[in-house]
């Protein structure tokens, strides 16, 4: 039986959350950042480094997955976002792959339940309300197409960040 795929936003911490998958926003070299990345890392334990050493990278728009370790989801999917340069480097169609590629992988591994953060929007400079509609559209076609996760959240750090995805999805 398919479950109906339920769609919702939370704020917060996604290292907090309770899925079985988090997202997370890495550099194409997997081997750590900040923000996102930094968190995940932080909660998920050294062990995360090993595994992502074994992986060799990940070019931007794709997407790895790990186990999710000392986290309580049991994988991440890592995605390399696009660093924004002014919206016509084919930035729009990279981010929506990473938004792809990780419903994928959720797919390809039986993954009931799905946090994405807001991928591209820390330091690699993404607007918020650019890749919040990328993020949404991308999301709900995936899912149109009757396949992915039984729950997906979009998972934001503010208060703001909330506002505009909860506009989106209105809107969407």
């Amino acid at each position: 039986m398919v479950l109906p795929t339920h769609i919702r936003i939370a704020q917060g911490d996604i290292v907090r959350l309770d899925v079985e998958a988090v997202v997370n926003a890495a550099n194409s070299s997997l081997l750590g950042g900040g923000g996102v990345d930094g968190a995940i890392r932080r909660a998920a334990g050294p062990e995360l480094l090993a595994a992502c050493r074994k992986i060799g990278g990940c070019p931007t728009g794709q997407a790895r997955i790990t186990a999710g370790f000392n986290l309580r989801a049991n994988w991440i999917i890592h995605t390399v976002g696009p660093v924004w340069k002014g919206g016509d480097q084919g930035e729009a169609e990279l981010l929506a792959s990473c938004y792809r590629e990780s419903l994928t992988l959720a797919v390809e591994h039986s993954i009931g339940s799905i946090a994405f953060p807001a991928i591209s929007t820390g330091v690699y400079g993404y607007p918020i309300r650019q890749a919040t509609a990328v993020a949404v559209e991308s999301v709900t076609a995936f899912l149109a197409a009757d396949r992915g996760p039984a729950e997906v959240i979009f998972c934001c750090y503010s208060r703001a960040d909330y506002a505009t995805y909860e506009h989106a999805l209105r809107l969407g």
